[in-house]
């Protein structure tokens, strides 16, 4: 396929999207931008929010795992149920409570100031080097297929990645966002179901040879209960993910500024655990298309070296499975990252303009200002975010989002515990201090214990992080002020 087609693909689907900001922008106020004047609907809700937590980094990167850790993902995708579970009877009923635009908000009214901004910073550092993680996946897949065809440099690539995503989203923030997701979700997941189908007409399988292939492969082994000392444990999996799913979604002001746009706590319950049961079924097709696509590898006799890790599913796609597959492939790419990534520009100027620069005794139109300025803002520093992570990133895109998110959802953890589960009270003011000190204290036990024992801390550093801020709160607590 033509490079030029493929822009054009590019293009067309950019301008599905934004049609429909066009039509669902119109008289958008800050409370539309915001929370879409919590009138979205549960199940639309719900549709997109499945895509938007898979993102581009599922879409790539999962099925490339089964080389290297079979199907044990599952494991943590178990836990994420959990997660769910907790986010819908815990964390929705406090945020609905309290009638919360910035969930954030929630640590002023219980600690203070200082907590507050901090338990936000740490919110803005987090989702901003994730999503530019996660974008550049698509940007890296558009780079190679596209513009390095017609020698345009990367980072040009970004800009013009980052700037449609700016268009969309600009003006109707969270009421266009909940519905170019649930339609990017639709994409993803059509393009998802067409490649498993087309690589087993490949393989000239038919869907019950595609079962079975997949349940003999070694690749498909789900469990780990013998290794203790295995980052892919059971034990260590499904806690990781059930805390990862806890701070990722439930501390995340990205994900529940959506919960939150639905019009009562009950739908925004329905739409947590419905998209958070999805996700067993979702995750278990991509593990499959890894397993199918290792299967096809192996029958034309590919070079393992050249589709390692994130590189199976694109090589593949693009090199050998014919223009259909190309273009679902990217359809799907684009949808999943995108998916994403417009959600978190609108929380990342949802929260820095309501939580850092605040909107208490300004008007709607100087809030506007705030906000179109600041959205500008966090797309520049994404881009730039995404430029860096080309150069330094040796890892798998995943992991490596995973790995950042143990030392900073850590202290938010530790924060949100502390305030849910005792009735002490904190000295505001050390608060900053504790949540900086708790990722460095993560590492340097992390890295002894891996010096002097050989275990290796897996996702649970994130756990350590959250006890360590616990126990850092507890320390410097107000015995004075109980609540």
């Amino acid at each position: 396929m033509s490079p030029l087609l493929i822009l054009i693909i590019v293009l067309s689907y950019f301008g599905v999207l934004l049609v429909i900001s066009y039509f669902t922008s119109k008289g958008v106020n800050n409370e539309g931008f915001f929370l879409g004047n919590r009138q979205s609907r549960w199940y639309i809700v719900a549709i997109g929010m499945l895509g938007s937590s898979i993102s581009g980094v599922t879409f790539i990167s999962v099925p490339g795992w089964v080389q290297t850790t079979q199907m044990t993902y599952m494991q943590m995708v178990m836990g994420f149920v959990l997660g769910y579970l907790v986010i819908a009877h815990v964390l929705l009923p406090l945020y609905y409570k309290l009638n919360l635009t910035s969930i954030y908000t929630y640590l002023d009214k219980r600690f203070g100031k200082a907590s507050y901004k901090t338990g936000a910073s740490f919110f803005l550092l987090s989702r901003t080097i994730g999503s530019a993680a996660r974008l550049y996946v698509v940007a890296h897949v558009l780079q190679i297929t596209i513009f390095q065809q017609f020698a345009v440099p990367f980072w040009a690539t970004v800009l013009i990645t980052i700037l449609l995503i700016w268009l969309y989203t600009y003006k109707g923030g969270i009421k266009t966002i909940i519905w170019t997701d649930m339609l990017q979700t639709f994409f993803l997941f059509t393009a998802l179901v067409a490649t498993i189908v087309l690589v087993t007409r490949e393989l000239n399988f038919t869907f019950l040879d595609s079962v079975n292939a997949v349940i003999a492969s070694p690749m498909s082994k789900m469990f780990e209960f013998s290794d203790w000392g295995s980052s892919q444990h059971f034990v260590k999996q499904f806690i990781s993910g059930a805390l990862i799913t806890i701070v990722m979604t439930g501390l995340d002001q990205d994900m529940m500024q959506k919960n939150l746009s639905c019009r009562n706590i009950k739908e925004a319950k329905r739409n947590v655990i419905t998209y958070g049961f999805a996700f067993l079924p979702a995750n278990l097709l991509f593990l499959s298309l890894g397993v199918l696509l290792m299967t096809f590898a192996n029958q034309i006799g590919l070079n393992m070296d050249v589709i390692q890790g994130d590189n199976l599913y694109p090589y593949i796609a693009t090199n050998y499975l014919g223009p259909v597959i190309l273009t679902l492939f990217l359809i799907g790419l684009m949808a999943s990252a995108y998916s994403s990534a417009d959600s978190a520009l609108t929380a990342l100027t949802t929260s820095f303009t309501v939580d850092i620069i605040g909107i208490k005794n300004k008007t709607a139109k100087e809030i506007k200002s705030v906000r179109t300025k600041t959205h500008i803002g966090f797309s520049v520093i994404m881009a730039i975010m995404i430029i860096l992570f080309n150069v330094f990133n040796e890892k798998s895109i995943i992991d490596a989002i995973y790995a950042i998110a143990g030392y900073t959802y850590g202290p938010l953890l530790g924060l949100y515990a502390f305030g849910l589960f005792t009735k002490l009270n904190v000295r505001d003011k050390a608060v900053p201090f504790i949540a900086l000190l708790s990722p460095i204290l993560s590492y340097v036990i992390s890295y002894l214990l891996k010096e002097f024992t050989g275990y290796v801390m897996g996702y649970e550093l994130l756990l350590l992080n959250g006890i360590i801020t616990f126990v850092g709160l507890l320390i410097f607590k107000r015995e004075d002020e109980v609540l």
